[in-house]
C-alpha cells in the first residue's frame, strides 16, 4: 500500500490494523512490515529509539513492501512532526491533544504552506510522498490522541478540527484519565468503556477514523467490530517477552 491509497482509506473509514513497535530493531521490523499489516507505527514518544530509530524504522518497513510507516511523535511540536515526516513517515499520531487549538497546531505542522506550516526539505519523504508540496500535503495523514480528561472534554470539537484526519485512542493513560488508579484498573472499567465508546461515536458523528491500541488481536477484533475502524496491535518488545516466557514454560513442563 503506497501512503496516498493508505490516506485515502483512512479518510474513508475502512477498516486498517497496525502493529506497534518500540524497539529500534530495523530487521525485526522489516519482517513484521511483510506480514500484511496495513501499517506498522514506531513509537518515538515511549518507545526505545531515537531519530535514527524512527529512519531506520521506515526504510524497514519500506523494504518489507506491504505497510506503510507511521510515527507516534514524542510530542505535538512543528519541529518533531516535521522530521518525522521527513523520515518518510505516512503519517503522524500525535499525543496529549487536549483542545481544538492543539488538534489545529498538529494538523498545521504537518501542512507545507499555505495550508500549514511545515518546513520544507524532504530529505527522505519526497521517495514516498511528493515532493510537490501539495502532494505531500494530500497524501500525510495527521491523528490525534485522545488520552486526557481535557480531551474528552472537548472531545466533539478536536474531532471537528479542519484537516485533522482521525483520533486515536491511548488506553493507558485515558484509564488514568477516567479515575484509574494504574493503567488498566479495572475498578473504572465501565466508565472507561464509556469513553471508549463516546470517542468512537464522536468521531463517527464528525466523519473522521477512530483508532485505539489494543493488546492483542482479539481486542483489535472486538473493538474494530465495535465501530472502531482502525486498531494497533500490542508492540514488539512485548510479544517477544511473552512468546519467550511461553517458550520458557513449555520447556520446563
Amino acid at each position: 500500500m503506497n501512503t496516498a491509497e493508505f490516506a485515502r482509506k483512512i479518510r474513508a473509514r475502512e477498516r486498517l490494523i497496525g502493529y506497534w513497535s518500540v524497539l529500534d530493531a530495523p530487521i525485526a521490523t522489516e519482517r513484521i512490515g511483510r506480514l500484511g499489516y496495513d501499517y506498522v507505527a514506531i513509537d518515538g514518544q515511549h518507545g526505545l529509539v531515537g531519530y535514527s530509530g524512527i529512519l531506520n524504522g521506515m526504510m524497514a518497513v519500506d523494504a518489507g513492501g506491504r505497510a506503510v510507516g507511521l510515527v507516534r511523535v514524542e510530542s505535538n511540536d512543528p519541529a518533531v512532526i516535521g522530521r518525522a515526516l521527513d523520515a518518510g513517515a505516512a503519517g503522524v499520531i500525535v499525543p496529549l491533544i487536549d483542545t481544538p487549538a492543539d488538534a489545529a497546531a498538529a494538523v498545521d505542522a504537518t501542512r507545507y504552506p499555505p495550508q500549514g506550516s511545515r518546513s520544507y526539505g524532504p530529505m527522505r519523504s519526497g521517495l514516498r510522498i511528493g515532493p510537490e508540496p501539495a502532494e505531500a500535503n494530500s497524501g500525510t495523514t495527521v491523528l490525534a490522541m485522545i488520552e486526557t480528561a481535557r480531551a474528552l472534554d472537548n472531545l466533539q470539537e478536536i474531532c471537528a478540527t479542519p484537516g485533522l484526519d482521525g483520533v486515536y485512542v491511548g488506553p493507558s493513560d485515558l484509564c488514568l484519565a477516567v479515575g484509574g488508579a494504574f493503567p488498566g484498573d479495572q475498578s473504572v472499567s465501565e466508565v472507561f468503556e464509556q469513553a471508549v465508546t463516546d470517542i468512537r461515536e464522536s468521531a463517527e458523528r464528525a466523519g473522521i477514523a477512530a483508532g485505539v491500541h489494543t493488546p492483542n488481536g482479539a481486542t483489535a477484533a472486538r473493538r474494530l467490530a465495535e465501530g472502531y475502524t482502525f486498531a494497533s496491535i500490542a508492540s514488539d518488545l512485548v510479544h517477544l517477552e511473552n512468546t519467550a516466557a511461553e517458550h520458557l514454560d513449555a520447556a520446563r513442563s
